[in-house]
């Protein structure tokens, strides 16, 4: 696979929407300014093309596999592994007192970026790392900190999240697996754990589980559930690995995509208990299981983000050399490369916007992650956070539908032979598929979207958004132009749809919570259309002043912009009027079970 991270725009996007020099300004970043985050960047942009990329489709047709409960990852990942974790990149946003280097997560976004863009698979391993790590500095003692992350930052060890079980999939109120206290501050874990992403494997010394159980006395449904960490390899007092703990990878799963990172069926206690160690207070797993959750669901995001830009950069040179007829117009008169046609201009151009929409806006949540964390003023901390609390579903739930439409496009650019899985085209489509399905569906982030975030403040924070992108339209309307215009009329017809839309959840989810739940995917996709647009219009307002300065760039992105509010903007109202039309029982729910 030829993979190159668009670098160029990536850095647009940190300087000119996502803020880094005023992200530089926080206290303890000081030295994380552009000219660090150029560096940091064009050097991950090296291993991502040059070292990753290269193993993808390796990783497809060579996957991960089991024999003798041991689980060998595809040849060559495991050096990859080392040069990834050797070159610091698994603590790039972690503390350096663990041994990170503590850069703001805005600059380590378009590293998770580039990964997962080079190769989904092998990227999976580094995620589900990251989760532990924010779990254990959140909740964990100060031992079990200081016995595991530094561990897990150096990639000597990597991490997992054990939430599912073969009965309990999103409803984590059915989990059984139960952790017995042994007296001596350790606890037996009996269970069986299921989709466990890099859950066995020989990339590293030791695998960190953090698994959801319950302890005898516990109360039913998710109040009863506690966090543990329980190491494949036990830990000795002095940091070297003891013993094998009691924790055994039974089975991989067959998948549709992602084959080369092993999805495992981990069984715990078989021979007699495996040891683990309480994460925080009894009762409280859940609370830090959505630590992992919650780091996991905005890298997910960026996955999709990196699939989507793969995709499109393997359709647009498959376009440039692909010769199939001649030109509608005329200009040739012999047959030509399939990008002189239109509507494969339009295919291209609807990857491409969606893709730069989602990027600009998951680097500009991470901004708002930054403040939340690091700004000086509790206030301003807490107004960050409700909004960077806000764009997770988002950017989870948006831009992993987004990929979806972008890869299938993928294949479509490709013609027939995009069905074929010798052209690679079909891996993204198939890759893609998993992820608006792990870490909360869609359906999940949607209904976080409505119940947690916009009907807990009253819709508090979407009106401020919406306040924001209406003066994004004015901005638009003073700067002048054609593409100015067209975007900016709708941008307005998008917020407008979106202030309904929030208007219409705040006053039915009480009276008629069927109908409104009904809407909620149409309302997180709208939301997604409608801020991606609002960063594409600032995209807009930021070329037009430095069109002078790199024509090309710039007209590329003011193009590319309009194309955005004519082709995607554009479908706001279809998504309002789909919403504002469900009314419960004579809607989505007119069927009865059995008419199905």
């Amino acid at each position: 696979m030829s993979y190159t991270a668009p670098v160029k725009d990536m850095l647009f996007v940190l300087k000119e929407l996502a803020g880094i020099d005023a992200v530089a300004t926080l206290p303890g970043f000081e030295d994380a300014g552009f000219d660090t985050a150029q560096a940091v960047v064009e050097e991950c942009a090296k291993l991502s093309g040059e070292v990753i990329a290269p193993l993808n489709v390796e990783g497809d047709r060579a996957p991960s596999a089991l024999a003798n409960g041991k689980v060998t990852a595809t040849p060559g990942f495991a050096q990859a592994f080392r040069q990834y974790v050797e070159g610091g990149w698994q603590g790039l946003q972690h503390p350096s007192e663990f041994g990170g280097q503590a850069l703001p997560k805005l600059i380590a976004t378009p590293c998770i970026e580039m990964l997962n863009a080079a190769n989904l698979s092998f990227a999976l391993c580094p995620l589900l790392t990251d989760g532990a790590i924010e779990a254990l500095l959140t909740a964990g003692s100060d031992e079990l900190k200081s016995r595991y992350v530094p561990k897990l930052i150096s990639g000597d060890w990597t991490g997992t999240m054990n939430l599912t079980e073969p009965q309990a999939g999103s409803d984590l109120a059915l989990v059984r697996t139960r952790a017995e206290p042994q007296g001596d501050g350790t606890y037996k874990v009996f269970g069986t754990k299921i989709f466990i992403t890099w859950g066995e494997h020989d990339m590293a010394e030791n695998i960190v589980h953090l698994v959801l159980a319950r302890t005898p006395n516990a109360p039913e449904g998710v109040k009863g559930i506690s966090l543990f960490v329980v190491p494949k390899f036990l830990v000795n007092d002095d940091g070297s690995l003891g013993a094998r703990n009691d924790v055994e990878c039974v089975s991989i799963e067959h998948k549709l995509g992602i084959k080369a990172s092993p999805t495992a069926v981990l069984q715990y206690g078989d021979k007699g208990g495996a040891i683990g160690y309480l994460v925080g207070e009894e009762n409280r797993g859940l609370e830090y299981m959505f630590i992992m959750m919650n780091a996991a669901r905005f890298g997910v995001g960026m996955q999709g983000v990196g699939v989507a830009e793969a995709a499109y950069q393997k359709a647009v040179a498959y376009a440039k050399e692909r010769v199939q007829s001649r030109p509608v117009d005329g200009s040739l008169k012999q047959s030509a490369t399939i990008i002189h046609h239109p509507d494969v201009r339009r295919m291209l151009g609807t990857m491409r916007a969606l893709t730069e929409g989602a990027r600009s806006l998951a680097y500009v949540a991470a901004a708002y992650s930054d403040n939340a964390h690091c700004h000086a003023d509790a206030d301003v901390r807490a107004r960050n956070l409700a909004i960077y609390e806000f764009l997770v579903p988002i950017v989870k739930g948006w831009s992993t539908e987004m990929v979806n439409d972008v890869a299938s496009l993928g294949v479509q650019v490709h013609g027939g032979m995009g069905f074929i899985e010798e052209t690679g085209a079909a891996q993204f489509y198939r890759d893609a598929r998993i992820l608006a399905i792990y870490e909360g569906t869609t359906a999940i982030q949607a209904n976080d979207l409505i119940g947690r975030k916009t009907v807990r403040d009253g819709g508090a924070v979407a009106k401020a958004l919406i306040g924001e992108i209406q003066r994004t339209a004015e901005e638009l309307g003073q700067a002048g132009g054609a593409a100015a215009a067209s975007l900016r009329t709708q941008l307005e017809k998008g917020a407008s749809a979106l202030s309904n839309v929030v208007d219409y959840v705040l006053a039915n989810v009480k009276r008629d919570p069927n109908a409104v739940f009904a809407g909620s995917v149409p309302y997180l996709k709208l939301a997604g259309i409608v801020l991606c647009g609002w960063q594409m219009a600032r995209a807009m307002l930021v070329s037009q002043r430095e069109l002078a300065n790199d024509p090309e760039f710039h007209g590329t992105k003011i193009a590319i912009a309009q194309f955005y509010g004519e082709h995607i903007l554009a479908q706001a109202g279809g998504l309002e009027t789909s919403i504002l039309a469900a009314k419960g029982d004579a809607g989505v729910l007119a069927l009865s079970e059995v008419q199905f």
